[in-house]
């Protein structure tokens, strides 16, 4: 039987693997608060990597043809570069500094100068966004901000991005996993129960999700991602400071 947390988060991941359905963002953003806000670091770490492989993997295989490999490998190896140097430093941040992180890093990129802006068909721009974002990924479970600005910031239309992102992720989260499912916590850190049902809700949620993808405009779609991403953000700055004030 499934107790009403577990049902709770069973119906999170549905609900967030539809919303990145679409738009290749927000919903492991949201995901992760809310299982920080249920569980300890190292279990919501874990339990949200193997949600976004799901999701990520079944939209990476549903788009399979969108996908842009060059800019996927040199988001990848800045990536493993940043993984490589954060395992010999197994440090895991209070749940107040990782929601302050969140919700600082796409109000930071606004500020770049223009030739440190992102974009997906630079390699030197993949190689530091890819490293950033796996920084921020170990740090505080999602890479959203950054990876979700580099891949807006090129000439990449809505499936593209969608796609290729969702590549990368798989990556990502799957480097998380080991880092606090392994590294971290140990295998203790994961429920098999719960790694099942993630693993189905996310299936569920991006499948449902891709006619309402093609249904949108490029235009549409830029619009919609950047309303969220700033939405979220806030929202991320704001229970920062209700975590630190307590």
């Amino acid at each position: 039987m499934f107790e009403t947390v577990e049902i709770l988060i069973a119906c999170t991941m549905l609900g967030t693997a539809f919303l990145s359905g679409i738009f290749g963002m927000a919903g492991g953003l949201i995901l992760i608060g809310v299982l920080l806000a249920l569980m300890p670091v190292p279990e919501a770490m874990a339990l949200h990597a193997v949600t976004q492989i799901a999701s990520n993997g079944w939209r990476a295989l549903l788009w399979r043809r969108h996908v842009r490999w060059r800019s996927a490998a040199s988001y990848l190896s800045g990536a493993g570069l940043a993984m490589i140097t954060w395992s010999f430093w197994l440090f895991v941040p209070s749940k107040a500094l990782a929601c302050f992180m969140l919700g600082l890093a796409p109000f930071a990129l606004k500020i770049l100068p223009e030739r440190l802006r992102p974009n997906a068909g630079s390699t030197a721009s993949g190689l530091g966004y890819g490293g950033g974002a796996m920084s921020l990924m170990l740090l505080t479970g999602v890479s959203g901000p950054l990876a979700d600005a580099f891949f807006l910031g090129g000439d990449l239309d809505r499936r593209e991005i969608v796609a290729t992102k969702s590549v990368v992720q798989v990556a990502g989260h799957g480097a998380k996993l080991l880092y606090f499912g392994g590294l971290v916590a140990g295998a203790g850190a994961l429920d098999p129960k719960m790694a099942v049902v993630a693993i189905a809700m996310s299936i569920t949620g991006a499948s449902l999700a891709r006619p309402v993808l093609e249904r949108l405009t490029d235009g549409g779609y830029r619009a919609w991602a950047g309303r969220l991403l700033t939405t979220i953000a806030v929202f991320y700055l704001g229970q920062g400071a209700v975590l630190f004030l307590t």
